[in-house]
């Protein structure tokens, strides 16, 4: 159960020239990170988590940039409570001891304009291991509702539940977990 990785994605903002720096805080409601993986062959099981924060900080015309996204890996939510429990257990995200999984870069990487991925360091479970989210989609405007400028981005990676600890049932239960995290966040 790799969380996080939703919050690297958060980079993503990338876009339009500006002269200088912004500061996007994550819109909490709308940066869902999600995981699957092969349960026993049998099925792809989904979960994601319910609560995520941190900020993006952007310098659109020199490339640059920061993310720092925290999950709260007690909100993990797989449909049914008593699996939320087991998740939450010390076989997996270990949630008494570490309550949350963070994310942290200072690398985002172009193509031209287009922002195309973000590399970081996710600690889980207490372990710290390198990562690459892969950015799908990304997009600033001023958001319609808010009135405020937005940016928002898709991003994907795979993580190795061994590497953080949390094999149990592996190779039965894949060790692979996909990671997906839509991300949204708002002009500080």
């Amino acid at each position: 159960m790799k969380p996080i990785a939703l919050l690297p994605l958060l980079a993503a903002f990338a876009g339009s020239a500006l002269a200088a720096p912004e500061t996007y805080m994550i819109e909490g409601s709308h940066t869902l990170p999600r995981f699957s993986y092969s349960h026993f062959g049998f099925s792809t099981q989904s979960s994601r988590f319910d609560k995520t924060s941190g900020k993006i900080v952007i310098d659109r015309q020199a490339k640059t940039g920061s993310v720092e996204v925290t999950v709260d890996t007690t909100s993990v939510d797989t449909g049914v409570p008593l699996f939320n429990e087991h998740i939450q257990g010390p076989d997996f995200l270990d949630t008494a001891k570490y309550p949350t999984a963070k994310f942290s870069s200072d690398k985002l990487k172009f193509e031209g304009d287009k922002l195309v991925a973000v590399d970081g360091v996710l600690t889980l479970k207490g372990i710290s291991k390198p990562l690459t989210l892969k950015v799908e989609s990304f997009q600033c405007m001023p958001h319609p509702v808010l009135k405020k400028d937005a940016c928002g981005a898709n991003a994907s990676t795979v993580i190795s539940r061994t590497e953080f600890n949390m094999g149990k049932y592996a190779p039965y239960v894949s060790d692979d977990m996909n990671v997906t995290i839509p991300v949204e966040a708002v002009l500080e």
